[in-house]
């Protein structure tokens, strides 16, 4: 039986997981997201390209059969990609772009199956609209320190969560692991449910 093995260091990612009662390994790719190559991508190929990227860098320190997730997540605003901000300035800048937008969160996956050389790409996109913040409830979300690590400078499952107040289609893809598509996925290599759930 392989082992799932989560190419992330995403706490929310491997929370998702857990939570659905599936045990991952975390490895970390370590996969450099800010470069020339992948910034010149629209939000939607650079999603996949990365998440493909850090699954196939996992790929080379695994040594046991393995299901490998690799995902990468980004805020499309107008085609423009929202990454992680890194500063406190510029998730300030972002959050007051968004602030009252709707944007596109996309989600890039690639599931590497190791022991039957089969890999499954594909990107799920989820329609996320934020209310009107105050520069007051802006300042005091960056001033948690959420914001900085996290795609799009926001996050649905923690501080930022008062100020979404819809998102239209899949929750766990603006986490950061759409979990329908992991079951949709594990299907296709073969794998129940239930069986995903005893790989550890």
């Amino acid at each position: 039986m392989p082992r799932i093995v989560l190419a992330s260091q995403s706490a929310s990612r491997r929370r998702l997981l857990e939570g659905a009662g599936i045990k991952p390994t975390v490895i970390v790719s370590h996969v450099d997201e800010e470069t020339d190559f992948f910034n010149a991508m629209t939000p939607e190929d650079m999603v996949i390209a990365l998440a493909v990227s850090k699954a196939h860098t996992v790929r080379e320190l695994v040594d046991y059969p393995a299901i490998i997730i690799g995902c990468d997540s980004t805020f499309d605003v107008d085609g423009v990609s929202f990454g992680k901000p890194g500063t406190p300035e510029i998730a300030v800048e972002r959050a007051k772009k968004i602030s009252g937008r709707t944007g596109l969160l996309h989600t890039g996956h690639c599931i590497i199956d190791t022991a039957q050389g089969i890999e499954i790409a594909d990107r799920v996109t989820t329609k996320v609209t934020f209310t009107d913040m105050t520069d007051e409830e802006i300042a005091d979300y960056v001033a948690s320190g959420e914001p900085l690590h996290v795609a799009g400078g926001f996050t649905l499952d923690g501080f930022g969560s008062p100020f979404i107040p819809i998102i239209e289609g899949d929750y766990t893809n603006v986490v950061g692991l759409s979990m329908p598509f992991l079951l949709k996925a594990m299907k296709q290599l073969g794998y129940s449910w239930p069986q995903l759930k005893e790989m550890q």
